[in-house]
C-alpha cells in the first residue's frame, strides 16, 4: 500500500465520519422543524380564539364608544338648555332688583316722613305728660304747704289763746 492509497483510505474514512455527522445534524435538523411545525400549529389553534374575542372586545368598545358619543350629545344639548336658563334667570334677577331699588326709593322717603312725625309726635306727647306731671307734682307740694302752714298758725293761736 503506497501514501496514494492511504490517502484515499483516510479521505474516505473522513468522508464516512463527515456523511455520519451530516446525518445526525439533519435528523437533528428535522426534529427541530418537527417541533416548530407543531408549536406553530399549537399557536394557531389557540390564536384563532384570541383573535376571534379580541375582535368582539372591539366591536363592544365600538359599540360602547358609539353610545358614550350620543350620550355626550345629549350632555351637551341639556348644557345649552340650562345655559339657556341661567341666561333668563340672571335677566329675571336684574329686573327683580331694579324693582326692588324703584319700589325701595318709592316707599322709602314717605315711611320715613310717617316715622319721624310718629317720633315728633310721641316726644310731644310724652313731654306734655311730663309737664302735666309736673304741674301736678307742685299743685300738690303747695297745698301740702299751705296746709302745712294753715296747721302751723292754728296751732300757734291754740298756744296764744291757752
Amino acid at each position: 500500500m503506497d501514501a496514494g492509497e492511504i490517502a484515499g483510505l483516510i479521505a474516505a474514512g473522513a468522508l464516512v465520519v463527515f456523511v455520519l455527522v451530516m446525518i445526525f445534524v439533519l435528523i437533528k435538523a428535522g426534529r427541530l422543524l418537527d417541533a416548530a411545525t407543531q408549536t406553530i400549529k399549537g399557536v394557531d389553534s389557540k390564536i384563532v380564539p384570541i383573535l376571534s374575542n379580541v375582535n368582539t372586545t372591539v366591536d363592544n368598545v365600538n359599540t360602547a364608544l358609539v353610545q358614550v358619543h350620543s350620550s355626550l350629545d345629549g350632555v351637551n344639548i341639556q348644557l345649552e338648555r340650562v345655559d339657556t336658563i341661567t341666561a333668563h334667570a340672571q335677566q329675571v334677577t336684574a329686573n327683580v332688583a331694579n324693582l326692588s331699588t324703584i319700589v325701595t326709593a318709592a316707599a322709602s322717603n314717605p315711611l320715613v316722613k310717617v316715622a319721624a312725625f310718629g317720633y315728633g309726635l310721641r316726644k310731644t306727647i310724652a313731654s306734655r305728660r311730663a309737664a302735666d306731671e309736673d304741674r301736678d307734682v307742685r299743685d300738690a307740694l303747695r297745698q301740702r304747704r299751705a296746709t302745712e302752714k294753715a296747721e302751723k298758725k292754728a296751732a300757734r293761736g291754740k298756744h296764744a289763746k291757752g
